[in-house]
């Protein structure tokens, strides 16, 4: 009896043992499956992030590895993704900026005596004060007109320029050294515009800009700066002009 006595701890202390040895491992085999079905998830995530990068839809795979980073960012498939995100996730900004910019511009084609009048136009990024009442738009109209032939020029909806008997203005792409081209205002009063009269050299002046700037002369005094971003142009919708 007391040598039974002896065992009973002893017995005791082995089941113990083995139900936390269990535990440990049931713990460990839950832990291997979770870790397993993330990796899976994971992996379904990254075969869509490739599919998306395929096909250069660079939104689309920028958010797939979103997802993937934030669902299950230590598995193998994510740093897979990791490797290449940086180059995609620029792609997709590049992509979301060159929509902007094309949605900055607007065209127009219409019938007109002896056949058809195309333009395309943009407002200035930031409305500007042309004569002291308060900020406008300021836009830059490019015209090709079966009877006037081609044309750029500003529009303001207030103010007006000084350039009636001819004028310079100052003309800079992407912030750089500006060149003076020569500008007109017709002595008319169906809209406040005034021509560029170099319209060919302002138009190839665009191809692969950024940003155009004009600082012109205004009847307020002084001279004022319109600043555009010209990268969104599509140059094939005015045909004849490249």
């Amino acid at each position: 009896m007391p040598r039974f006595r002896l065992l009973v701890p002893v017995l005791l202390g082995a089941f113990a043992l083995t139900a936390c040895s269990d535990r440990e491992a049931a713990a460990a085999a839950q832990a291997e499956a979770r870790a397993a079905a993330a990796e899976q998830q994971a992996q379904e995530a990254e075969q869509g992030f490739g599919k998306a990068v395929a096909e250069e839809n660079w939104a689309l795979a920028k958010a797939q590895g979103d997802v993937l980073f934030m669902r299950w960012p230590d598995t193998e498939a994510a740093a897979r993704v990791r490797e290449r995100f940086d180059e995609v996730a620029a792609k997709a900004q590049a992509a979301r900026e060159a929509t902007r910019t094309a949605a900055l511009w607007s065209y127009q084609s219409i019938a007109v005596k002896g056949g058809e009048q195309r333009s395309a136009a943009i407002d200035a990024r930031e409305a500007v004060d042309t004569d002291g009442s308060g900020t406008g738009p300021v836009q830059l109209i490019f015209r090709d007109h079966p009877e006037w032939g081609r044309s750029s020029y500003l529009v303001l909806k207030a103010g007006d320029f000084d350039c009636y008997r001819g004028c310079r203005v100052n003309v800079a792409i992407d912030g750089g050294e500006p060149r003076r081209m020569a500008a007109s205002r017709p002595d008319t009063d169906e809209a406040i515009a005034m021509f560029i009269e170099d319209e060919r050299a302002l138009w190839r002046l665009l191809d692969g800009a950024e940003t155009l700037s004009i600082e012109f002369p205004v009847k307020a005094g002084g001279t004022r700066t319109a600043e555009f971003e010209v990268g969104g142009l599509d140059r094939t919708r005015m045909p004849g002009w490249d």
